[in-house]
């Protein structure tokens, strides 16, 4: 609280997942503020009902007893339904402090921008994603041993490595888009052009004259561009094969409207390998600003 009132201007303020800016009062959602209005009004409804029940029991006590008239109060308030404090949202929160200007933010899942400056936080929020995606993986067989039933607990799991896959993606595009924009600020490129291993190279050898090649084998390149190409499978068509996935991967363990299987290991290996060509994506960068 002291960064929001401190450092993040009153009109300017910076949406953490796009980048749009706009004053501080352009930014409750019609969600939270009828939340907000919900949380109120339990706490008022909760309040008055303790309340008349301590009046009630203080009236009760007070009547004397034998007396062939009596009388007593009972309060009948039924079940408020309270929403869940923000504070309870706290294990899900990815704690952040913008390299550019000191500012203290958490958001629920991950985010790319600063709200105070505006300065792109997606190298920070590689590192943060990867360690994450670490720790989700490690846990799948505690989660698989904790859920009873067998079909849920496989498909629990099969959520949780697939959506591993999908964040490692995502989480290397972005750092290598908030790269690429520092090196080239002047180049225009296409939208997700970083979701494509080949095409992201290319644009790395027209910046800096070498390309992905530099820090992994071809070997590597040709296991983590079927990863790609997997997660866009997971993205878009709910997993299910299609002619294209085989042309551009060469992967022939399918056939086109057959469901993809997502090994634990062959994402752990596939986050080995996006770390490691994001580090030198990096050190490359360096090198250019």
């Amino acid at each position: 609280m002291e960064d929001w009132r401190d450092k993040v201007r009153d009109e300017e303020v910076f949406c953490p997942f796009c980048g749009h800016a706009d004053d501080a009062q352009k930014w409750w959602t019609q969600i939270q503020l009828s939340h907000a209005r919900e949380a109120a009004v339990a706490i008022i409804q909760v309040t008055i009902g303790d309340a008349l029940h301590r009046d009630a029991q203080r009236f009760n006590q007070s009547q004397p007893k034998g007396r062939f008239i009596s009388m007593s109060l009972r309060v009948d308030n039924r079940p408020q339904r309270v929403p869940i404090p923000y504070a309870a949202a706290a294990p899900m929160r990815l704690k952040i402090t913008c390299g550019e200007c000191g500012c203290r933010y958490a958001v629920v899942g991950v985010a790319y921008f600063c709200p105070s400056c505006g300065a792109n936080a997606a190298e920070l929020v590689f590192d943060l994603t990867v360690q994450g995606i670490r720790q989700a993986l490690k846990a799948v067989d505690s989660i698989r041993a904790a859920i009873p039933d067998a079909d849920t607990a496989e498909n629990t799991c099969r959520l949780i490595v697939e959506s591993a896959l999908q964040n490692a993606v995502t989480a290397f595009q972005r750092n290598t888009e908030a790269l690429y924009t520092r090196i080239a600020p002047t180049t225009k490129i296409r939208r997700n052009a970083f979701q494509n291993l080949a095409e992201g190279s290319d644009l790395w050898i027209a910046a800096i004259g070498h390309g992905y090649d530099k820090h992994l084998v071809t070997a590597e390149l040709e296991q983590l561009t079927t990863v790609f190409q997997q997660r866009h499978l997971l993205a878009h068509t709910l997993g299910v094969v299609d002619d294209d996935y085989i042309r551009k991967t060469g992967d022939t363990r399918y056939k086109p409207g057959q469901r993809l299987v997502i090994k634990q290991e062959a994402v752990e290996e596939a986050l080995t390998l996006v770390e490691q060509l994001t580090l030198g994506i990096r050190e490359d960068a360096k090198g250019k600003c």
